[in-house]
């Protein structure tokens, strides 16, 4: 698709010049033709409004100028059906089915690989996501930034970057000792002490939970031998690692890897957080008012001054988050990405203020935020309250509707727009349910072939010319136009970084699929248009599976 565009392209700014040249057009000046594909199918396979463009350039009505094009347009190749010029003076362009064929080849010679380009060679790129406090659990909006965060990785390695995916684990800071406090308050509890539980604490249930393994690996001895102080302690670095490991597991079933999980209390431990502020105090870009050091974010970008450090000498997450984004520019990534939840867009001002202080390009630096899930069971919302006996955990909903489900329903609007995820729809096996739409076109496909092995005894399908050419209708060249537009997809996905492109292309595919296996046998008593649909389908099956394994869903050979 990208190099017919491009041929096209190549074939009008060709016209124009000799148009210029030959007195047709007054001008030779082009501004950037652009293509797009109508919606219409009447209205050809292209179409250009190049000639309402040029107008104030030519001083030309726009049909005199589409005119001029097509007259001296010199299709050598014999890539046009027939052109024509439309409404105000859009030029249509029909391509001749027998340039669509070719594709079925590049698919099946390409396989893993088609739609894989280079685009992004010698960039490297960290993607950091998710990042959830190992104070509790990850819930259903955590696995929405999950599978964000890990496709929009995996589609820019597809498009060449050199991409690392990285967890922050935020296990330092006020969160991480009211964690501490919070077991330490129902281990006193459940050992029988009556306590006033605060209410700043986390109330879940996995506090119990935690507090009794703590109980069965130290007995009373924190109430014994211990000052409260170092019991907290003790608790806190204890659950945080309950709740990693958990927080792993819940990732490992959701078919997420990290390149690298990196601690916030590593950046204090090698000092590079006080690094970071003496350098800026004496820059003069950090000052002290009122006991507290503040950074003149004010002078970069963001509405005011930010605390880094309290007046109680403790520093501020953000002191952290400063250490932590120059961190990332020093170990050599050119793009920084971070997946954030809707809720933190007022803190990307001050990131990007600080990025621009440490004397990084700030536009290297990039913010994914993604909105709410809405929870529904049968279209009905529900309760996000453990107490009411409804789950929100992530695992949770991977147990109920899988892995698969959970990924691919998560994918299917873009993160800036809030997400209705419905449970039941998630698990019926039926079209209205997107993931199961797709994955049935992979698993009907490979039963054809299963058949026509079997059945037929028809073994390797290859390339075969004769066969190819019997693949006139109407939609098997629509299907093979869908499938020309994948890797220009892919390309757009991984540079608006939204994933949601693939998930929508797919269920287009799916469709054109649907609507042409309805109407047509694949398996016929012909020999080689058999041959030559059987090509077709198993084109069709490779894209989806292409798809598929880039959103991190299976496809599957039965279902």
């Amino acid at each position: 698709m990208i190099e017919m565009k491009q041929i096209i392209k190549e074939l009008i700014i060709e016209a124009v010049k000799k148009a210029n040249e030959q007195g047709d057009l007054p001008s030779s000046e082009l501004p950037v033709v652009t293509l797009e594909e109508p919606k219409i199918e009447a209205h050809g396979d292209f179409s250009t409004n190049i000639a309402m463009v040029m107008a104030s350039i030519q001083k030309m009505p726009p049909r005199k100028i589409a005119e001029a094009i097509l007259k001296h347009l010199e299709d050598t190749v014999g890539i046009f059906e027939k052109t024509e010029i439309a409404g105000p003076g859009f030029v249509n362009f029909f391509i001749n089915k027998s340039f669509w064929l070719p594709v079925l080849r590049t698919i099946h010679q390409e396989d893993t690989r088609y739609g894989a380009s280079e685009t992004g060679k010698g960039i490297k790129v960290q993607v950091e996501f998710v990042s959830a406090n190992p104070t509790g659990p990850l819930h259903v909006g955590h696995g929405r930034g999950a599978a964000v965060g890990d496709v929009v990785g995996n589609i820019m390695s597809f498009c060449g970057y050199d991409v690392k995916k990285e967890y922050y684990v935020n296990d330092s800071g006020r969160q991480i000792k009211t964690l501490g406090l919070s077991v330490f308050m129902r281990y006193k509890e459940l050992l029988g002490e009556n306590v006033e539980f605060p209410g700043d604490c986390y109330q879940g249930e996995y506090i119990y939970d935690i507090a009794k393994s703590v109980i069965g690996k130290k007995g009373s001895s924190l109430l014994e031998a211990c000052e409260e102080k170092t019991a907290v302690s003790y608790c806190a670095g204890f659950a945080a690692k309950v709740i990693l490991d958990g927080i792993r597991k819940d990732l490992d079933a959701f078919g997420v890897e990290f390149d690298t999980w990196y601690s916030e209390q590593s950046l204090f431990d090698s000092g590079k957080v006080a690094s970071v502020i003496n350098d800026f105090r004496d820059r003069k870009i950090v000052y002290e008012k009122d006991g507290a050091l503040w950074f003149k974010t004010s002078d970069f970008g963001d509405e005011k001054d930010r605390v880094v450090v309290r007046s109680n000498g403790q520093a501020t997450y953000f002191a952290s988050d400063i250490a932590y984004h120059q961190d990332k520019f020093d170990r050599g990534f050119d793009r920084v990405v971070d997946v954030w939840g809707a809720d933190h867009h007022g803190y990307i001002p001050r990131i990007k203020a600080s990025i621009a202080a440490a004397g990084n390009d700030k536009d290297r630096f990039d913010v994914i935020l993604v909105q709410l899930v809405n929870l529904l069971r049968d279209a009905v919302p529900v309760a996000m309250s453990t107490r009411a006996g409804e789950f929100v955990t992530l695992q949770d909903v991977i147990n109920e509707v899988g892995r698969d489900a959970a990924r691919f329903i998560f994918l299917t609007r873009h993160y800036e727009s809030p997400l209705d995820f419905d449970l039941e729809l998630a698990k019926k096996k039926a079209n209205d349910n997107p993931v199961y739409y797709v994955q049935y076109v992979h698993a009907r496909i490979s039963s054809i072939l299963r058949k026509a092995r079997e059945e037929r005894s028809i073994g390797d399908v290859i390339w075969n010319e004769d066969a190819v050419a019997m693949l006139k209708a109407p939609e098997e060249i629509r299907l093979i136009k869908t499938m020309a537009r994948y890797p220009e997809v892919i390309r757009d996905s991984a540079q608006f970084m939204e994933p949601h492109r693939i998930t929508f292309y797919l269920m287009t595919l799916a469709s054109s699929f649907h609507s042409y296996y309805n109407k047509h046998k694949v398996l016929t008593d012909e020999t080689l248009l058999s041959a030559g649909r059987l090509y077709l389908i198993l084109a069709v099956k490779k894209v989806i599976r292409n798809g598929l394994a880039l959103l991190g869903v299976s496809a599957p050979e039965k279902m």
